[in-house]
C-alpha cells in the first residue's frame, strides 16, 4: 500500500492499492458512514424532456459516497462499498457501488481517525515490502499448495501423485507427480518469496532436490507429522521454521495465540473476554493483547489499546481469516499474555 496524503486534522487519508493484502486491510479500516471518493463509471442523468425512456452511456466521473455497507470477497479479492452520492457531477442522494481492488486509488475521509486505523494503514505499507511465502506440503501420495497472506492462509491447489497405478513405470511417476507440483507453483513465486516444503518422510527432500536443478532458490525443508493443510498449521503453530515465518504477521499472530491457549490450558498468564481482558489492562497486568479484527469494525477500543501501550505492553490485530483467528472469535474475540496472574 502506498499512502498518498494524509491529512488526519481534516479526516483525509488517500491510499493506492498496490498488493490483495491491501484490500483486506482496507476493509478493516472503512467504517459506515465514513464518505469514499474515487473514480467510477455511471450512466450520465437522463433529460427531464425525453418522451421516452433511452439508456445512456456509463461515464467515468469521480464520485464520493457515504458508505452504508461494506463486502470483502476473498475468492476474487474485491471491495464493494456501497452508499449514497454525495459529491459528484450528478445523482446527489442516490445510491451507488465502488469496487476497489488492486491498483485502485482512493480517499478516505472519517470525522475522527481511530489510532488503530492508522496503525493498520501504515502496517499494510511496511508489510507490502515483504515477500509472501508459499508452502508445499506433500507425502507420497498428496501434495498441497498454499500461500501465507498478511489475512490468512488460502489453499490453491491440490495434486495427487497417482502412483498407484501398475501402468506406470516409477521413475515416471514420480517425474510426473514433482512436474505437476513445479508447473502449479510457477505463476505465484516472485523474487525472493521463501518456498516452505514440508511433510512427514523424505518426498519433500526429493522435491526440494528436483527444484533446486530446475534453478529454484529460497527452499527451506522441514519435517511435520502431517502433510495437507493440517501440516502447514502444524508448522506454524508449534513455531517451527520461525526464522522463515517470523516477517509474517500471520506467522506472528498464529504463534502468539497458541501462547494464549496454552497459557489458558493450563491456568497460567493468561486470560479472555472483554471485560476480563480490560480489568488486567487497568491493572497493568497486560503483556500482550490479541485483539479479532473484527471487532475493531464492531466497536471503538482505542483507550484499551492506549492503556496497554501506555504501559509498556504489545498490541497485536488477529485476522479472523485464519484457524487462530477462529481460536480467538471463540473466546469472544480477545485475549491477553499477562505479566502475571491477578
Amino acid at each position: 500500500m502506498r499512502i498518498l496524503e494524509k491529512d488526519i486534522n481534516g479526516g483525509n487519508i488517500r491510499v493506492m492499492l498496490e498488493t490483495d493484502e491491501d484490500v483486506w486491510h482496507l476493509y478493516n479500516v472503512l467504517e459506515t458512514g465514513d464518505t469514499v471518493t474515487a473514480s467510477t463509471t455511471r450512466r450520465e442523468e437522463k433529460s427531464a424532456d425525453k418522451l421516452r425512456a433511452e439508456r445512456s452511456e456509463k461515464k467515468r466521473m469521480t464520485l464520493g459516497i457515504r458508505v452504508e455497507k461494506i463486502e470483502f470477497s476473498e475468492d476474487d479479492i474485491r471491495l464493494r462499498v456501497l452508499g449514497t452520492i454525495e459529491t459528484g457531477p450528478q445523482d446527489i442522494g442516490q445510491h451507488h457501488t465502488l469496487i476497489f481492488e488492486i491498483g485502485d486509488n482512493l480517499l478516505i475521509t472519517k470525522t475522527k481517525w481511530k489510532g488503530s486505523q492508522i496503525e493498520r494503514l501504515d502496517r499494510a505499507v511496511r508489510d507490502s515490502r515483504k515477500p509472501k511465502i508459499l508452502f508445499i506440503s506433500l507425502d507420497q501420495d498428496d501434495a498441497t499448495i498454499a500461500v501465507l497472506r498478511q489475512f490468512g492462509l488460502k489453499e490453491i491447489a491440490s495434486i495427487r501423485s497417482m502412483r498407484s497405478g501398475k501402468q506406470y513405470e516409477e521413475k515416471t511417476k514420480e517425474d510426473g507427480y514433482h512436474s505437476e507440483i513445479i508447473s502449479k507453483i510457477g505463476p505465484l513465486v516472485s523474487e525472493n518469496m521463501p518456498i516452505v516444503l514440508l511433510g512427514p518422510g523424505f518426498e519433500k527432500e526429493s522435491l526440494a532436490d528436483d527444484m533446486k536443478s530446475k534453478g529454484y532458490k529460497g527452499l527451506h525443508v522441514h519435517h511435520t507429522g502431517q502433510s495437507g493443510m493440517a501440516g502447514v498449521n502444524e508448522l506454524i503453530k508449534t513455531g517451527m521454521g520461525a526464522d522463515i515465518l517470523k516477517e509474517s504477521s500471520v506467522g506472528v499472530e498464529m504463534e502468539t495465540v497458541e501462547k494464549l491457549m496454552s497459557e489458558i490450558g493450563k491456568d497460567g498468564l493468561a486470560t479472555y473476554g472483554p471485560s476480563e481482558v480490560a480489568a488486567a489492562a487497568d491493572a497493568g497486568a497486560v503483556d500482550t493483547l490479541l485483539i479479532l479484527d473484527s471487532k475493531l469494525r464492531e466497536q471503538d477500543l482505542d483507550i484499551l489499546i492506549r492503556t496497554v501501550e501506555a504501559q509498556q505492553g504489545k498490541v497485536l490485530i488477529v485476522s479472523g481469516q485464519h484457524d487462530s483467528g477462529k481460536e480467538l472469535s471463540a473466546l469472544g474475540g480477545m485475549g491477553a499474555i499477562l505479566r502475571y496472574k491477578q
